[in-house]
């Protein structure tokens, strides 16, 4: 997560953790605001067919609304991590290598 939010510094992306979780088996939700009241809420997830992992959107749209998908995943995992990133272009850099493993 360390090395995740060093790249977004390097690329002037703003970036936040909001929720600590467990630091050694926490799951990692990244948040992506555009600032203009919508968001995009990112996973990782395992495909099974390839072995690979990968950033998938698990919520899309009013920044509302993707908080409200944060609470609810929160309520059942104490041990999440939430990173907000702020970018009017909407970069996140989690389409990156390396940050999918």
């Amino acid at each position: 997560m360390g090395a995740y939010l060093q790249r977004l510094r390097l690329a002037d992306i703003p970036a936040f953790v909001v929720k600590k979780g467990d630091a050694t088996a926490g799951a990692v939700l990244v948040k992506s605001s555009t600032l203009d009241g919508q968001a995009r809420l990112f996973q990782r997830s395992y495909d099974l067919m390839s072995g690979q992992r990968a950033w998938v959107v698990l919520a899309s749209g009013a920044e509302a609304d993707v908080d409200a998908t944060i609470a609810r995943q929160r309520s059942f995992d104490r041990d999440l991590w939430v990173i907000e990133v702020e970018d009017r272009a909407g970069r996140h850099l989690l389409e990156q290598e390396g940050l999918a493993e």
